[in-house]
C-alpha cells in the first residue's frame, strides 16, 4: 500500500477485563487459543502490505514491546515504537521505560505521537485499535478512500439495532457519504455502526486535530469517534463509509471475550482457523467435532470437554468438566470441578466448580 502509514491505539487500561489484565496489559490477552489480541490488527496490516505501523501504548508497554519485537517487527512491516523506538533499536537491554503524560483519549494519543505518525512518507493514516478481532485486507478501503477524494473513510457494518447503542453509529446518504455519527447512542435510529478503524488524509485530519486543540482542555472530549470525526462531518469535510464485510469483533468485556471466543465455534467457522495469527503455538489450533471444541492441547482422558476453547499449557484433572468455557495458558482445574460458561485465566487453579464469568469481572476497577 503506497504512502500509508498505522496507527495502532494499544493505550487502554482494559479495565472492563477485570481479572484478565491483572498481570498483563488489554492488547496481551490471549485469543482463539492461538495469538494475543493485538496480532489481529497487526496481522491485516501486514496482509495489507502497508510498510509501517506505530504503536501507541502507555501501559505495560515494555512486555507489548517484546511481543511485537519477537513476532511482528521485520515480518512484512516495519513497527515504530513511538518515543523509544531509539532505545529499542538501540541493542541494549531496555530496562525500565519512561513514563509519559497521561492521555484522555484516543485523539490525545494521535497528537502525542504526531511526529511519527504524520513524518514523510504517508499522505493516508490509517487508525487501528489492538482489542479488534477481524481477518482484512485494507486495499479495496484505501482505494475506495482515494478514488471518492474522502478527506476520512470509515469502515462500517449492520447489526441488529438492539446492539447498537454498544457502539458509533452511523447515519450515511445513498452514496454512503456519512451525515452523522453517534458514540454509544441512547436511542439508535440506524443499524450501521462504526467498526473503529478508518482511514484519513494527513493533511485534512491534521487540520481538525489543530482546530479541536485550539478548543482549550475542556472544550472537546479528545476523541476520535466523539471529537475528530464529527467535527469533520459538521465543517463539511468528506466522510466516507465503507462496508466492511465477514466477521469483526469488539473485545472490550469479560462477557464479550468469552462470548465471541465460543463463536468461533461456529459451522462455517467465522474467522478460517488456519487465517489465524498463529504467536502462541506457531501452529493454528484445531477444531474437535467430538468435543465441538477449539483445542491447542489433546483433552486429557478421563475428562469430558464440550464446546470450549483449551489453550496450550493448561491443565485438566481427571473427572473434570468443561463446557462452554475458556481455559487459558498455565490455568488448572482441579479433579472433579466443573467449570461451565465461564474463563479459567492463565495460572489460576479452579479448585471448586464455578459458571459463568461474574467472579472474573471487574468490581471497583
Amino acid at each position: 500500500m503506497h504512502e500509508v502509514r498505522a496507527a495502532l491505539l494499544a493505550g487502554g487500561l482494559g479495565e472492563r477485563m477485570g481479572r484478565l489484565t491483572d498481570r498483563t496489559c488489554k492488547p496481551l490477552v490471549p485469543y482463539a487459543a492461538s495469538c494475543r489480541l493485538v496480532d489481529f490488527s497487526v496481522a491485516n496490516a501486514v496482509r495489507s502490505g502497508i510498510p509501517e505501523l506505530v504503536l501507541m501504548s502507555l501501559h505495560r508497554e515494555r512486555d507489548l514491546i517484546d511481543h511485537l519485537l519477537r513476532h511482528w517487527d521485520g515480518a512484512g512491516i516495519r513497527v515504530h515504537f513511538g518515543p523509544h523506538d531509539d532505545l529499542v533499536r538501540g541493542g541494549e537491554s531496555i530496562g525500565d521505560l519512561p513514563e509519559r503524560p497521561p492521555e484522555r483519549g484516543t485523539a490525545d494519543a494521535l497528537l502525542a505521537n504526531a511526529e511519527y505518525l504524520f513524518a514523510p512518507g504517508a499522505r493516508d493514516l490509517l487508525v487501528q485499535h489492538a482489542d479488534h478481532v477481524y481477518s482484512y485486507d485494507y486495499g479495496a478501503m484505501l482505494a475506495a478512500h482515494r478514488d471518492s477524494g474522502a478527506d476520512a473513510t470509515i469502515g462500517v457494518q449492520r447489526i441488529e439495532r438492539r446492539y447498537v447503542r454498544l457502539f458509533g453509529m452511523v447515519e450515511v446518504d445513498d452514496e454512503l457519504v456519512v451525515r452523522r455519527l453517534v458514540e454509544k447512542p441512547d436511542e439508535p435510529t440506524s443499524d450501521l455502526v462504526f467498526t473503529a478503524f478508518c482511514l484519513f488524509r494527513i493533511d485534512a485530519l491534521t487540520e481538525v486535530l489543530g482546530e479541536l486543540s485550539a478548543l482549550g482542555e475542556d472544550g472537546w472530549q479528545h476523541d476520535i469517534s466523539r471529537d475528530v470525526l464529527p467535527a469533520m462531518i459538521a465543517s463539511g469535510r468528506r466522510v466516507l463509509a465503507h462496508p466492511v464485510p465477514g466477521y469483526w469483533a469488539d473485545i472490550g468485556t469479560v462477557e464479550r471475550y468469552h462470548a465471541e471466543q465460543l463463536k468461533l465455534l461456529d459451522h462455517p467457522h467465522p474467522l478460517p482457523l488456519r487465517s489465524l495469527p498463529r504467536t502462541l503455538t506457531g501452529v493454528p489450533p484445531v477444531y474437535s467435532p467430538t468435543e465441538d471444541s477449539l483445542l491447542s492441547t489433546a483433552v486429557p482422558r478421563g475428562t469430558e470437554v464440550r464446546s470450549s476453547v483449551l489453550y496450550a499449557g493448561c491443565t485438566i484433572e481427571p473427572g473434570a468438566l468443561v463446557h462452554r468455557s475458556i481455559v487459558l495458558p498455565g490455568a488448572v482445574i482441579a479433579a472433579g470441578v466443573e467449570a461451565r460458561d465461564t474463563v479459567v485465566t492463565a495460572g489460576e487453579r479452579l479448585t471448586e466448580s464455578r459458571s459463568g464469568v461474574a467472579e472474573l469481572e471487574p468490581s471497583h476497577r
